[in-house]
């Protein structure tokens, strides 16, 4: 949820400040520009708002990039370029982008039931097209999640349901059995593993080469979530589905994806279409204009991790925040950053 200016006293502070470094005599804008963010970033970073790391492209360059804080509760490892976060809801575009994916490849159609790929799944299979599941309009009630503790239980899950909240396409429910049943499409019709799918035919092509579906391995690159006062978090379900990024990997996965590189231009109106006004679609709030995408803001959270990616193309501007420490500050940064840099 964006906060009010009036509640922005460092935001602010420091925007002021920015733009009284604004002149016409300024022989590199995107210099000036990163002095602006490395401000704004410490500032966050010092009084406790941010910990993580960020980056900021113009017209497609980095002009900041950089790193704050801890990677782990016990304050043993600092955070680096190479971190891997846990990006949350964020990862809900992967799956939608691979069902969009093959579609064009002719393996699915949208338009058709989810019985017909999934002809296990009870009768109300029959009402669910895979276009509902992409904006959250099927009727599937949420995910028990007291009861779950692997993939299977999931699967079970979906399999004993037995009735829809509502009529598929009259309402929107944002929840997580969506997203599970799309994984379970794209494994039913690629015969292959989805976290192999993703990392093959998403990831790699977008040269992601520091990005994984969960589970993951542990390892020194993958930042631990820890809450205020230095409390971790607890270990994961071994759930797939989750992704861990880097700042950069997370960038890479904008610009390809609005480059068209891994679906059609014209499909992506597809995954950032949405009930209503109010609706999250699969890319979060997506702006069109004439048809093509011009504002794309994704955030997400899980546990302690947030995450928060912004591509607008009409100032040419990305900004990827990626925390390992929630404080509810993303949005207030990253506006702050948007209007130095405008």
């Amino acid at each position: 949820m964006r906060v009010s200016m009036a509640k922005k006293s460092w935001t602010l502070r420091h925007l002021l400040a920015a733009l009284l470094l604004t002149c016409p005599g300024n022989a590199d804008a995107n210099e000036n520009r990163a002095t602006r963010i490395r401000e704004i970033m410490e500032d966050a970073a010092d009084n406790g708002t941010f910990n993580g790391n960020v980056l900021v492209a113009k017209e497609g360059r980095i002009i900041f990039q950089n790193s704050y804080g801890y990677a782990d509760a016990a304050r043993s490892r600092k955070l680096d370029a190479e971190a891997l976060f846990n990006i949350g809801s964020i990862t809900k575009e992967f799956s939608s982008s691979a069902l969009l994916q093959l579609q064009q490849r002719k393996k699915l159609s949208l338009t058709v039931p989810v019985r017909v790929y999934l002809p296990d799944l009870p009768t109300w299979a029959n009402a669910v097209k895979i276009s509902n599941t992409i904006n959250y309009t099927s009727g599937m009630p949420d995910v028990l999640w007291k009861s779950i503790r692997t993939d299977d239980d999931i699967i079970n899950g979906i399999r004993s349901i037995t009735r829809l909240n509502f009529l598929p396409g009259t309402s929107y429910d944002y929840n997580n059995n969506n997203i599970f049943l799309r994984q379970m499409i794209v494994e039913r019709i690629t015969r292959m593993g989805y976290k192999h799918y993703i990392e093959r035919h998403l990831f790699k092509p977008c040269g992601m080469n520091n990005s994984f579906i969960t589970p993951v391995i542990p390892s020194s690159k993958v930042a631990q979530g820890f809450k205020v006062g230095y409390v971790a978090d607890k270990p994961e379900l071994p759930i797939t589905g989750g992704a861990y990024l880097t700042a950069k990997d997370m960038f890479k996965w904008s610009q390809c994806l609005n480059a068209g590189r891994l679906i059609q231009t014209s499909s992506i109106l597809s995954l950032g279409a949405s009930f209503n006004d109010d609706a999250q679609s699969s890319l979060g709030d997506a702006t069109y204009s004439n048809g093509k995408m011009v504002r794309h803001v994704h955030d997400g959270r899980s546990g302690s991790f947030e995450a928060l990616l912004i591509f607008d193309l009409r100032n040419r501007t990305t900004i990827v925040l990626l925390a390992n420490s929630y404080r509810g500050k993303l949005f207030e940064i990253a506006e702050a950053i948007e209007s130095a840099i405008s």
